[in-house]
């Protein structure tokens, strides 16, 4: 019954992936609401992944705003965001790296959300996006803060550790199966 109801969502909605995340409840939250995942290039879906990375690597991190927002945010740019009702709570973006390679790039998650999972399900929604869409790879450029992260995810490292914006860095993969 709920896959139907997902189902009819989708179709409703007109986005390429929505998909129930889970009833994490958190404070102020009602019982009965969930979470949804969404993946497209919509102007909606570009701003609220914009609204996480805001709040997360500008304000929070103190990234600048010209280096957070660079080049790659295109309108032809795919972007997997989560939504709590229509409050945009985690997201991560979609890089196509050759033929054969996806790469997800900003994976965020607003800080009163973290610890229930939402970077993990941001990464299967795009692991499963590059399946559905022929690619064989994922590769991610990671801080090496977030390389456990990836390494729990399946995620071996590929590369030495090297410097991006003064932050050392190393790349990891991982063979995606459909």
């Amino acid at each position: 019954m709920i896959s139907i109801f997902f189902a009819m969502l989708k179709l409703i909605k007109g986005c390429s992936v929505l998909a129930y995340v889970g009833n994490n409840l958190k404070s102020g939250q009602k019982e009965g609401n969930f979470m949804e995942l969404k993946i497209g290039n919509e102007n909606f879906q570009r701003a609220a992944s914009c609204y996480v990375r805001m709040e997360v690597f500008v304000l929070e991190r103190g990234i600048p705003l010209a280096e957070e927002f660079d080049a790659l945010d295109t309108p032809e740019r795919f972007y997997a965001v989560i939504y709590d009702e229509d409050l945009p709570v985690a997201t991560g973006r979609i890089f196509i790296e050759d033929e054969k390679t996806i790469r997800p790039t900003r994976i965020a998650t607003l800080k009163e959300y973290r610890k229930q999972n939402l970077g993990a399900k941001i990464m299967t929604a795009i692991e499963n996006y590059g399946v559905e869409n022929g690619y064989v790879q994922s590769l991610v450029h990671a801080e090496q803060t977030a390389v456990g992260f990836y390494q729990k995810l399946g995620y071996t490292i590929c590369s030495d550790i090297y410097y991006e914006d003064g932050v050392p860095c190393q790349s990891l993969e991982k063979r995606l199966v459909k």
